[in-house]
């Protein structure tokens, strides 16, 4: 596959800026691999495509208040610093991506906060705007990460141009969010309300849950035309026993396994034993998936509409079939579908 093949025009209006007011009242189109059948409904109509035994996978992974705006010593110019993940709790480590990064040299120190009580010290080099910083804080660990998180704001997507608000510390975050490590939500995970929850326990309807931490190289664009030259960044994932035995059951029983969103159909494809099953793992995953790619767990998935030439764009179309997804893009488009994390849904089923 050529990247070429996944550019389509997307009107910028379609682009959702705000998410639907009731989680679980977005749209949804449903598409049936077999068939070929592309159908329209409300999200909460998931519920009937799903039944006693079967088993819809989520990530519980929680996105925490990753950008920054801080000031450089002396000149006092603005600087937007966004969080990547620590590295060393007792020393404060962190990397970071830095903008504008020309500016920012090894040894230049940051000031953060109303009052500059938070500063950091850029200790590294790490890409042409990564950097590691060392945060010059005396307190305990926990008390330097509530401080550091409250100067910082929800890390939306650079395609929703608004600035974010206190709403979306709640809105861009899933329900069941525990694990705390990602820069990007689970979007799928988002159209799924408590009530929804709940109606799809009592109806039997397993869940389980696959940590992955989803980073910023989720968005990196594409620079090869061949797809497979791409090397995707890494991510950390975790798929624990109970999950595993979750999912194995119902395959042995024939029934659904669904996965909620790109992230988690990535995470347990990279979980996949020799006999089709899946296993334990712990640790990180490159796996650039787009088509063709044999699926040989998962049965379904629940996914976003995402922007052209991005790599979830391709992991649905491997698995949806290229030539349906690329239909159903083209339907959503006239139809008026809602684009990216606080946009409508797709079932492929």
């Amino acid at each position: 596959m050529k990247l070429s093949q996944f550019k389509f025009k997307l009107p910028s209006e379609l682009i959702a800026q705000e998410p639907t007011p009731n989680r679980d009242e977005c749209r949804l189109m449903v598409v049936d691999r077999k068939t070929g059948e592309i159908s329209h409904h409300i999200f909460k109509d998931i519920l009937n495509y799903f039944d006693e035994g079967d088993v819809m996978v989520f990530n519980d992974t929680r996105v925490f208040p990753a950008r920054l705006f801080g000031n450089k010593e002396k000149t006092g110019a603005k600087i937007e610093v966004f969080l990547l993940r620590e590295l060393n709790e007792e020393h404060k480590l962190w990397d970071v991506l830095v903008e504008p990064a020309r500016k920012i040299r090894i040894g230049n120190k940051l000031y953060f906060g109303e009052d500059d009580s938070m500063v950091a010290e850029v200790i590294d080099n790490t890409t042409s705007r990564g950097r590691t910083l060392r945060f010059l804080y005396d307190g305990p660990h926990d008390e330097f990460k509530e401080n550091l998180y409250a100067m910082g704001s929800t890390p939306l997507p650079e395609y929703i141009t608004r600035d974010a608000t206190p709403e979306d510390a709640d809105n861009y975050q899933t329900l069941f969010a525990r694990n705390e490590g990602a820069i990007v939500a689970p979007a799928a995970g988002l159209h799924f309300s408590r009530e929804l929850l709940k109606r799809l326990e009592i109806k039997g309807v397993e869940q389980g849950f696959i940590t992955v931490h989803s980073g910023l190289g989720t968005f990196r664009e594409i620079d090869v035309e061949d797809l497979t030259k791409h090397r995707m960044d890494s991510e950390q994932i975790d798929v624990n026993q109970k999950l595993v035995d979750i999912v194995n059951h119902a395959k042995d029983n024939g029934k659904q396994v669904c996965a909620v969103g790109a992230s988690v159909l990535r995470g347990i494809s990279s979980a996949v034993s020799m006999g089709g099953k899946m296993k334990t793992y712990e640790g990180w995953t490159n796996k650039f998936i787009f088509p063709p790619y044999d699926f040989t767990v998962t049965t379904s998935m629940v996914t976003n509409f995402h922007m052209p030439v991005s790599t979830m764009l391709m992991l649905v179309a491997a698995f949806g079939g290229y030539d349906l997804i690329m239909k159903a893009y083209s339907i959503a488009i006239k139809e008026g579908y809602r684009f990216g994390a606080y946009g409508d849904a797709m079932l492929i089923i």
